[in-house]
């Protein structure tokens, strides 16, 4: 069935429909829902954006090719479901050849899985269904750079491995966040038993993105700061640990965590780094 409806999108471009925005696409599947085998072809040029998709039927290809320079190496597209998305399963195309993303239980999750676009385009295809009333398959999309030093968000394999001095370094040059604090407590994530939700109290916020922590009381006091950052629950984060110093990325609005070393190991390595001239980067550490 997947190889036929792969063959259709040739023999179906001319009535295929493109997105204007060069970030976003929304379409309808009731446009070609006496076809039930068309395949959309979609175009998207942007670092990142959202899809949504009424009544899907048939497949839509989404191609995402940004314009970047070529400098910026290679890129990993994430994909993040609405917790409303249904009707349609996510693979990852090239050639013919289809490996699975998302199924509808994961996107219903709020499963966010990656994927590098060397691998191909991502296809997303209508369940087959008689009754496609209410239902929606919708995601944000955010490319990632595969050369950004220490960026292993989402993954399960190395986020808990300690990062090596001059990672970390550059961690507190290249990261969204860098803040300085300890683990409050842990919340339980019900919608992703691999991931733990964090909440931290912070006593300086260095440096972020998207303010995904905030200040309580206007001052740089400890326990003024707040949020959440995210990380694999197998690292087994836990209040009470010490001081830390937490750097990470913001992903879909979320933190997520790099390199977290105790701070009393963090300035002893910074001011050794800074008495030989070989910090890429300054903070105030006062």
């Amino acid at each position: 069935m997947f190889l036929l409806i792969l063959l259709s999108a040739v023999a179906l471009c001319g009535c295929a429909q493109y997105s204007s925005d060069q970030c976003n696409w929304r379409g309808s599947g009731l446009t070609h829902e006496s076809h039930a085998r068309d395949v959309e072809q979609v175009y998207l040029r942007c670092a990142e954006g959202s899809l949504e998709w009424l009544y899907p039927t048939g497949a839509v290809i989404v191609n995402l090719r940004p314009n970047l320079p070529p400098a910026d190496g290679h890129l990993r597209a994430c994909i993040k479901p609405r917790p409303d998305s249904r009707g349609a399963t996510l693979y990852v195309e090239r050639a013919g050849e289809l490996r699975l993303l998302l199924t509808e239980e994961d996107q219903t999750a709020g499963r966010v899985r990656c994927f590098s676009l060397q691998e191909g385009a991502l296809f997303v295809e209508a369940s087959a269904r008689r009754d496609i009333s209410r239902r929606i398959t919708a995601f944000q999309y955010q490319l990632i750079s595969t050369q950004t030093p220490g960026d292993e968000t989402y993954s399960q394999t190395a986020a808990c491995r300690p990062c090596a001095d001059d990672e970390l370094l550059m961690a507190i040059c290249t990261s969204d966040f860098v803040v300085r604090g300890s683990i409050q407590h842990v919340e339980e994530d019900n919608n992703d038993e691999d991931q733990a939700s964090v909440v931290l109290s912070l006593s300086h916020v260095y440096q972020q993105k998207s303010r995904v922590f905030v200040s309580g009381g206007g001052g740089r006091g400890r326990g003024r700061w707040t949020g959440h950052v995210k990380m694999p629950r197998r690292c087994g984060p836990r209040a009470g640990q010490g001081e830390f110093l937490f750097t990470g990325a913001v992903r879909f609005g979320e933190a997520w965590l790099r390199c977290a070393p105790l701070y009393k190991d963090f300035i002893r390595l910074y001011r050794a780094a800074l008495d030989v001239g070989t910090n890429p980067c300054r903070i105030d550490t006062d």
